[in-house]
């Protein structure tokens, strides 16, 4: 988790105190019930969990792709050069077979 979202989520939560705070304090009704204010402050306080941990599994995501995507790179690597081996070993012998079909027709 970076410092930047953890930061970001103290103030959601400290906004939202405040704001129901006020709300209920100054425009609810005569009975001041402090028990809406705790339930908004947990509720707010869920949400920014919630987005953390949102941010934490796509940033895992991203590494594992990022793995597979390296890891895959590697192994088309790999098979390039076998493949070229191949191709190769193949080239030469067939113009090995074919300079000795030219000599075999010149004589």
């Amino acid at each position: 988790m970076e410092t930047r979202n953890v930061i970001f989520s103290v103030v959601m939560v400290f906004s939202a105190f405040v704001l129901v705070y006020k709300v209920v304090y100054e425009y609810g009704s005569a009975k001041e019930d402090p028990v809406i204010v705790m339930s908004a402050v947990i509720l707010i306080g869920m949400m920014a969990i919630l987005f953390l941990s949102i941010d934490e599994r796509l940033r895992k995501i991203e590494r594992d792709i990022s793995d597979k995507e390296r890891s895959l790179r590697v192994s088309m690597q790999s098979v390039e050069e076998e493949v070229r081996d191949k191709v190769d070993t193949t080239t030469r012998r067939l113009e090995e077979i074919r300079e000795d079909i030219m000599k075999r027709g010149y004589r």
